[in-house]
């Protein structure tokens, strides 16, 4: 098993130290897919509106922001700032939405956590304004689905 990043030698959590790293152009996306049920073809004529609002966009501002905030949400990120997020929801199957969050920064360590929470927290989101209708919702299949710069780049579909 590869040697865990945020433990010492000892097993303690630490904070990953990356002012030795080159700033480069780190990118990644990440994706997950939110299982609506019947309701889903609500979301096929457009913006789908429920009485907290428009749900598509809410959950797209919602997500950006939380990429945003990923260092205050998860311990030992770095902070970064982004010079992108971009947040795309897209009929997945006939009962499904794909949600895929892409983040770009120039730092000294990786977007993936931030691209993480941003898809995540746009399922979430949209869970919330619809859960009045269908308490059911299932959100799953949370992943990274590409990473590129750094050390290495990731490609879950290669």
């Amino acid at each position: 098993m590869p040697d865990l990043t945020h433990l010492d030698a000892d097993g303690h959590p630490r904070m990953v130290d990356v002012g030795a790293k080159d700033i480069t152009r780190r990118a990644a996306t990440a994706g997950c897919i939110v299982h609506l049920g019947d309701l889903r073809r609500e979301f096929d004529s457009g913006e789908f509106t429920t009485k907290k609002g428009g749900v598509v966009q809410t959950a797209v501002i919602a997500g950006i922001m939380a990429a945003k905030q990923t260092s205050g949400l998860i311990p030992m990120c770095h902070p970064l700032p982004l010079d992108n997020c971009k947040i795309s929801i897209l009929p997945a199957d006939r009962d499904a939405l794909e949600i895929t969050c892409t983040c770009s920064t120039r730092a000294r360590t990786g977007v993936e956590m931030e691209a993480l929470t941003g898809a995540s927290v746009a399922a979430l989101t949209v869970y919330d304004m619809c859960k009045a209708i269908n308490p059911a919702i299932v959100i799953s299949d949370l992943r990274l689905l590409e990473k590129s710069g750094g050390k290495s780049d990731f490609n879950a579909g290669s």
